[in-house]
């Protein structure tokens, strides 16, 4: 079963940049179709971003042009890019692995905006 670590959360100004990554352990990473989602205080979690394949991605419509996702699956890690963070986006970002209608979430890392 797929293992999932989080990395590069953290504290950033409003109108700055994180990258998140996401190492997987285990078999036949680049099947699985990789994506983040979010959870913010007393919210629902919300899909941000998925990326099936190497060629295809995702993003929700209100991150397009901010959010972009990546994976290197000689590396087993996918990435999130955040730029011109918003206090908004502050939240508990997980990344999953998902295949066969399974997804195997990550602990999560937090990202807070400061305004």
């Amino acid at each position: 079963q797929v293992q999932l670590v989080e990395s590069g959360g953290g504290l950033v100004q409003a109108g700055g940049s994180l990258r998140l990554s996401c190492a997987a352990s285990g078999r036949d990473f680049s099947s699985y179709d990789m994506r983040w989602s979010r959870q913010a205080p007393g919210k629902q979690r919300e899909l941000v971003a998925s990326m099936p394949t190497s060629d295809n991605t995702y993003i929700a419509d209100p991150l397009k042009g901010r959010f972009t996702i990546s994976r290197d699956n000689a590396k087993n890690t996918v990435y999130l890019q955040m730029n011109n963070l918003k206090p908004e986006d502050t939240a508990v970002y997980y990344c999953g692995a998902r295949r066969l209608a399974v997804t195997t979430w990550g602990q999560g890392t937090q990202v807070t905006v400061s305004s």
